[in-house]
């Protein structure tokens, strides 16, 4: 079985401010912002959706193929995912553009500003399935455009069991766009607020109206841990799992992701693969970046154990 992961590849450049941004906004001036936040220190690491979610997917001895474009300053990312054992034939490089880069600052209260930069995720993956079926699983997470269309209707036709993951691109979809690549998705994966953006889009009365498109609600709610939903009529909030420090909430929600592929690959329940989740983000928030968190199975079991009780395999 492969698991394929699309999305974006970038480079971080991450900031703290030492403040809350709703101080410094005058909610009668929301027309003519100008806004300069003086922050506290900046870090560049890797990231990018598809390479946060492959990256811990490695953590657990998975080998996902990531489906993305690279910049003519990829090298020394490429080699970081080839530290970790992860292919890279499905990363298309670009000898013209930049890699992408994200500009992400966070303010006290968790709350974030993120400015990014497209470079090479302007450029479709490209990349040719030598085999593809119903024993794989994907992801589709924010990235390039045209793959985020393209590939969940690969997906349908050769019966993928497939997520869909809109994230930060879920503002350029319209209405038709995003029926289109979430219909049949196995599940369709996002936070509380882009969960309301995305019912507002689709003209649904209910969030749970999704359910009449995709098999698997799943509801990412931050220090609240997540909400699984149904078409069964599942309904079940997973608890979060605690770390000793909460550094930074940057790539916790890739992180969720890279546990829930885990869990489905070992044909694990989708609430079952959640809890997983919930462990995998836990690791995340602990460190400043995305792909600088580490862990051992045995580290990895021991903290399941410690919120959730007996693992439902063995790692």
């Amino acid at each position: 079985m492969s698991i394929y992961v699309s999305g974006s590849l970038a480079f971080d450049r991450i900031m703290n401010f030492n403040g809350n941004f709703q101080d410094h906004v005058l909610m009668d001036k929301l027309h003519m912002i100008n806004i300069s936040f003086m922050v506290d220190d900046m870090i560049e690491r890797r990231g990018g959706c598809a390479g946060n979610i492959a990256y811990t997917l490695a953590l657990l001895g998975e080998k996902p193929i990531i489906l993305a474009c690279g910049g003519r300053d990829f090298d020394s990312y490429a080699d970081h995912l080839r530290s970790v054992g992860l292919p890279l034939e499905g990363i298309r490089r670009d000898p013209e553009l930049f890699t992408a880069l994200g500009f992400i600052t966070t303010d006290l209260s968790g709350n974030q500003i993120t400015g990014f930069y497209p470079g090479a995720m302007k450029k479709p993956c490209g990349y040719q399935f030598a085999s593809i079926g119903s024993e794989d699983l994907a992801i589709v997470s924010p990235g390039n455009m045209e793959d985020m269309q393209i590939l969940p209707r690969l997906y349908r036709e050769k019966h993928v069991r497939f997520i869909f993951d809109p994230g930060q691109q879920l503002p350029i979809f319209n209405k038709d766009m995003l029926n289109a690549a979430i219909d049949g998705a196995f599940a369709y994966v996002c936070n509380d607020y882009e969960l309301g953006m995305t019912s507002k889009l689709l003209g649904l009365a209910r969030e749970e109206d999704l359910l009449d498109r995709v098999e698997w609600l799943i509801t990412t709610l931050g220090a609240e841990g997540c909400r699984v939903r149904g078409r069964d009529g599942t309904d079940e909030l997973i608890a979060p799992v605690p770390c000793e420090h909460v550094a930074d909430p940057t790539g916790a929600g890739d992180a969720h992701r890279s546990g829930l592929l885990f869990g489905l690959s070992r044909g694990l329940s989708v609430v079952q693969s959640a809890r997983f989740g919930s462990v995998t983000a836990s690791y995340c928030i602990a460190c400043h970046g995305t792909q600088e968190h580490h862990f051992t199975m045995d580290d990895f079991a021991a903290r399941y154990r410690s919120v959730f009780g007996k693992l439902p395999i063995s790692l």
